[in-house]
C-alpha cells in the first residue's frame, strides 16, 4: 500500500469541478461513472490521498466535467476524457480506426506519458 507521502492532490480548478460534480450528481459513484474511474479514485482525490496518475485524472475531469476539447488527427475534436479512453483501448488489427489511432497516438502531443516518463 502506498503511503500518504506518495499521494498528490489535484490542481485547484479540477478539485473544485470534482466537488461541484458530486453536488450536482448526488454521489461520488455517479461522478466516477461519468469520469470512467473507480468510486475510490474519486473519494481519494477529494480527500487529497489519490496515489494514481493525478495528471490523467485531471485530464479526465477537464474533459468530462469542464468541457476541455482536443483535436485528434483521427477522430477530430473530442473531450480529453475520450482522448484518454481511446489511448487505453488495445490495438485491434481488424478495426481500421484503432490501427489509425494507434499510429497517430504515438506522436500526438495529447498522448498520456508512458509510465516513468516525464509528462
Amino acid at each position: 500500500m502506498a503511503s500518504t507521502a506518495d499521494a498528490r492532490t489535484l490542481p485547484a480548478d479540477e478539485l473544485d469541478a470534482l466537488r461541484a460534480a458530486v453536488v450536482r450528481l448526488g454521489t461520488q459513484t455517479a461522478v466516477a461513472k461519468e469520469l470512467g474511474v473507480s468510486p475510490s479514485a474519486v473519494s481519494n482525490a477529494l480527500k487529497g490521498y489519490y496515489v494514481g496518475d493525478v495528471g490523467a485524472l485531471a485530464k479526465r475531469i477537464r474533459g468530462a466535467l469542464m468541457n476541455e476539447l482536443v483535436t485528434c488527427p483521427v477522430m477530430g475534436e473530442l473531450s480529453t476524457k475520450h482522448c484518454l479512453d481511446y489511448q487505453a483501448r488495445p490495438l485491434v488489427f481488424t478495426n481500421p480506426t484503432r490501427v489509425r489511432l494507434h499510429r497517430a497516438c504515438k506522436t500526438c502531443p495529447h498522448r498520456k506519458a508512458a509510465k516513468g516518463a516525464p509528462e
